[in-house]
């Protein structure tokens, strides 16, 4: 098992990276789980968004995420989304809640998911919508390059998982979860690198490229260009970027 990418950047992860309640309800409902039914969660990190009302067994390569899961969690096993020890068809519902593009071999992963469970529900990203969202074009150009050859992207995920669902996860002006849009509204937080740490795509940049960024985010929001150019997202609820929870169901 390869050293994943977590253990270097998931340090601190469970402060900036709680459940926003919204989501949860959405992957709550789609979960399609009884009481009585086991859920496995692939990449389950710190284990956000893990139902409470069913057996849960979660796998998690990542020894720095495994030892941020809280007290009474799920029981977890440390192992790659490609070689689940699991038998075939042995869990009523597989979850998999961004993680997909993280994973060594994500073709052999969902395989695997489609293997264990009849049922599977993915949290994946459009990658390409996901790269307009105004910090990447505007001010992390090169992030929003990388960003739009991430992959797999949610339409191919769809595909290989059997999906007949997709359901945006719109990401709300007071988002809990500190995914990389979650401050969509709230810029000042993007300057604090506790926040940038703990969203992946701003964690791998190229800290030269973050810096000069960050910079120029610092003196558009002093002067209020930010402001003047965005003055449309201060009266949004919410906005879509790209967040699509995939669901497939085989009888």
């Amino acid at each position: 098992m390869t050293s994943p990418v977590y253990d270097t950047i998931g340090r601190g992860y469970v402060a900036h990276r709680r459940p926003d309640p919204r989501w949860v309800a959405v992957v709550a409902e789609h979960l399609g789980a009884d009481e009585g039914d086991l859920v496995v969660n692939v990449g389950a990190g710190s284990g956000s968004y893990e139902p409470t009302h069913c057996a849960v067994v979660a796998f998690e390569p990542s020894r720095v995420m495994v030892d941020q899961r809280p007290d009474g969690a799920a029981p977890v096993v440390r192992a790659s989304a490609s070689a689940l020890p699991l038998s075939s068809g042995s869990a009523a519902v597989v979850l998999a809640i961004l993680t997909v593009h993280h994973w060594d071999d994500p073709a052999a992963g969902l395989a695997e998911l489609c293997r264990v469970a009849p049922r599977r529900v993915v949290l994946a990203i459009d990658f390409e919508l996901h790269s307009r969202f105004w910090l990447l074009e505007e001010y992390l150009p090169e992030v929003g390059e990388y960003v739009r050859r991430c992959g797999p992207g949610s339409d191919d995920i769809a595909a290989a998982i059997g999906a007949t669902t997709s359901v945006p996860l719109i990401v709300p002006r007071d988002m809990r979860d500190g995914v990389l849009g979650a401050y969509w509204c709230r810029p000042e937080a993007y300057l604090d690198p506790a926040v940038r740490a703990n969203a992946s795509g701003l964690a791998l940049a190229d800290p030269a490229v973050i810096a000069r960024g960050m910079r120029q985010l610092q003196a558009d929001l002093s002067g209020g260009a930010w402001r003047d150019d965005h003055a449309d997202l201060l009266g949004r609820d919410d906005v879509d970027l790209g967040y699509r929870l995939l669901v497939a169901d085989v009888a």
